[in-house]
């Protein structure tokens, strides 16, 4: 058996997606003494601004809104007990559609062999036994999520360091019983979630679902720590109790897998220890 220490390494294209996909994972592994490495790949740049300035508003400073997004989210690792925070510095390309992201310097406009060379070199050096990123679609199309799942797979075929790669999920079951919480506390579901019947990840798919509820308050406080980007950040209208109460668990889908582990799982180390 290798000596090389359990490791998880999630791939995040902005500060705080850490926190919206993986936080429970992050807090729960590092709580259990695995290795937790962060690869965020952009800046997150087309960020609010200080006082909410959105891109392309006067006073919106993309080196401001860098600065500060780099300390909101070295707090939110912080919190999680992320041992290794690697930053790959790409150009956030801003949402679906806006003009962004076809700048030449733009991560959604960076060659895929690039971006994923360097990442493998991460995978090299960290040999994590899980990875975990978005899928295809970025879970919701945005152009640097759907780029960072394209460069995860590029390194992995470079490097084949992983034993398991996961994506990120959410259980269209669960997201019903969300939506209906949500109207019962009175408060208003994000668009997405209502105007596509597509949002969320088929039951049938979800292979993983991970127990985070000890850590759940751990997950909201890494998610405050993002308090720039508050109006983009739907979960924290939700209060810490309401929220821990119904955000105690993550899923995923299983893409790869080199132990045999048996699905459905309840450990995304499950055949590695």
């Amino acid at each position: 058996m290798s000596e090389r220490p359990l490791t998880l390494m999630a791939v995040h294209a902005h500060p705080d997606d850490e926190a919206i996909g993986t936080g429970g994972i992050l807090a729960r592994y590092s709580t259990e003494g695995v290795r937790t490495v962060l690869v965020t790949c952009t800046n997150g740049e087309l960020g609010d601004a200080p006082g909410g300035l959105k891109p392309g508003e006067p006073g919106h400073d993309e080196a401001v809104v860098v600065a500060l997004r780099r300390q909101e989210l070295e707090a939110s690792c912080e919190v999680l007990g992320v041992s290794h925070l690697e930053l790959l510095g790409y150009h956030d390309s801003g949402m679906e559609g806006w003009p962004q992201n076809d700048a030449p310097n733009s991560f959604w406009r960076t060659p895929v062999e690039d971006a994923a060379g360097r990442l493998a070199a991460l995978m090299r050096a960290f040999e994590p036994q899980v990875v975990v990123t978005y899928d295809e679609n970025g879970f919701y199309g945005h152009p640097d999520h759907i780029q960072t799942n394209r460069i995860t797979r590029a390194a992995i075929a470079d490097c084949g360091i992983p034993d398991k790669l996961y994506y990120t999920a959410l259980a269209r079951s669960r997201l019903r019983g969300f939506r209906e919480i949500l109207t019962n506390a009175g408060i208003e579901a994000p668009a997405e979630t209502e105007e596509s019947p597509d949002f969320g990840t088929p039951d049938e798919l979800v292979t993983t679902t991970i127990d985070c509820s000890a850590v759940a308050g751990r997950k909201y406080a890494s998610l405050a720590a993002h308090a720039s980007q508050s109006d983009n950040i739907f979960f924290l209208q939700m209060g810490e109790e309401l929220f821990s109460s119904v955000m105690g668990s993550e899923d995923f889908v299983r893409v790869s897998d080199s132990t045999g582990a048996p699905v459905p799982e309840n450990d995304l180390f499950a055949g590695l220890r």
